[in-house]
């Protein structure tokens, strides 16, 4: 009930707001994932949701939500400023995907490789992962969290629904026509 209540207390604008999208902008179904760069599970609940979004783009719109467990992740929060930057630049999901791709080489050195790669503006790209922006961004999704009372991730919120952990893309599929007949 706690999740149902905040997303109505806070409505579709603000769960949004700035962050990453993919997907149908106008959907009826808003989908969240609450995600941590440096976690395994994340990177593999990531091709879940990939499949997920190719098969129903029309129907859900998927906002990005970061969600580093700092105490565990010491990149995870490097890794965030980074597809902060990214995002920019309009390669965020490009970002996002070569993150989770090379999960084990996360650092400075994979930060600037992927968007040397990408072809970004290395010195916009370098400024803006340091930007007070880009923190007060992360505190935003932050402050989301705590107010979710989320604990680990990944963590997707469809529409109300809680879905925690790496589940496959069936599962996402099964709760959005759920959704859909409840509407």
């Amino acid at each position: 009930a706690l999740v149902s209540d905040v997303v109505a207390d806070l409505g579709r604008e603000v769960l949004i707001g700035d962050s990453p999208t993919k997907g149908n902008p106008d959907a009826e179904i808003v989908m969240l994932e609450f995600s941590d760069f440096q976690c395994p599970y994340c990177a593999r609940a990531s091709e879940q949701v990939e499949a997920f979004m190719a098969a129903h783009e029309e129907d859900v719109l998927l906002v990005f939500k970061h969600f580093p467990l700092t105490s565990i992740h010491p990149e995870a929060i490097p890794a965030a400023l980074a597809t902060w930057a990214a995002d920019q630049q309009g390669q965020f999901w490009e970002f996002h995907q070569a993150l989770f791709a090379n999960q084990e080489a996360l650092g400075e050195e994979l930060y600037v490789q992927i968007a040397t790669d990408l072809g970004l503006d290395l010195e916009q790209f370098n400024r803006d992962r340091a930007s007070e922006d880009a923190k007060a961004a992360l505190a935003r999704d932050l402050a989301l969290v705590q107010e979710l009372q989320l604990r680990s991730t990944p963590t997707f919120i469809m529409d109300t629904l809680l879905i925690p952990g790496a589940v496959p893309s069936e599962f996402f599929a099964e709760a959005l026509t759920r959704l859909q007949a409840a509407q």
